[in-house]
């Protein structure tokens, strides 16, 4: 959903200049209108919430993200603090919160709901994965063998092997199952991405 605010930053003085039901959408409002602020969900159809901040950063860089969010998962928590959006609050919460923030997130202040906070605060380190690692994870999960990721990756199936192999011992898991499971469990892949 796009929003935009005329001339005031009190809740009452937003307005909507446009509604999107999928990211595709979201983003092609937010090229058309440049919006003061734009709030999203971060699971929509075609393109996540954090796949639309990073296209929001490319053609409107003034537009405040927000993103509402039911996921709990630190991997996905904490890649949507760190890609810099303003703005994070749970679906689960009172939307008080997010109303009160509003004015101050437009005037440039960064709001991450308390929850969330303490979510980043209190989990165990997730390892970092190089983007070959995180492609290689993806293809896993979605049931491709070696040889088809080196084929998608053009990279021998001996090399996919290898970063299997590097992807279970950083995560510290001894089976596929497990890696899938540890990988939808912190959010280190979108559920809902068909490759």
């Amino acid at each position: 959903m796009a929003l935009e605010t005329p001339g005031t930053v009190e809740p009452d003085g937003i307005e909507v200049v446009a509604e999107a039901s999928d990211g595709l959408q979201a983003i092609s409002a937010l090229r058309q209108h440049r919006p003061s602020l734009l709030l999203l969900d971060v699971q929509m159809p075609l393109a996540g919430g954090l796949e639309v901040l990073i296209e929001a950063r490319r053609w409107s860089p003034d537009t405040k993200v927000v993103i509402l969010t039911g996921v709990s998962s630190v991997g996905k928590i904490g890649e949507l603090v760190s890609s810099g959006v303003d703005g994070l609050f749970s679906k689960s919460e009172d939307h008080d919160e997010l109303i009160s923030r509003l004015p101050n997130i437009l005037r440039g202040q960064r709001h991450i709901a308390g929850r969330f906070q303490a979510l980043l605060r209190d989990a165990p380190e997730v390892p970092a994965l190089s983007d070959r690692e995180r492609q290689t994870l993806n293809l896993i999960v979605s049931g491709r063998s070696n040889r088809e990721i080196g084929e998608t990756l053009g990279i021998s199936a001996k090399t996919v092997d290898r970063h299997r192999t590097s992807l279970m011992k950083k995560l510290d898991v001894h089976s596929v199952a497990q890696l899938i499971a540890y990988a939808l469990r912190e959010g280190l892949i979108d559920p809902s991405t068909e490759l």
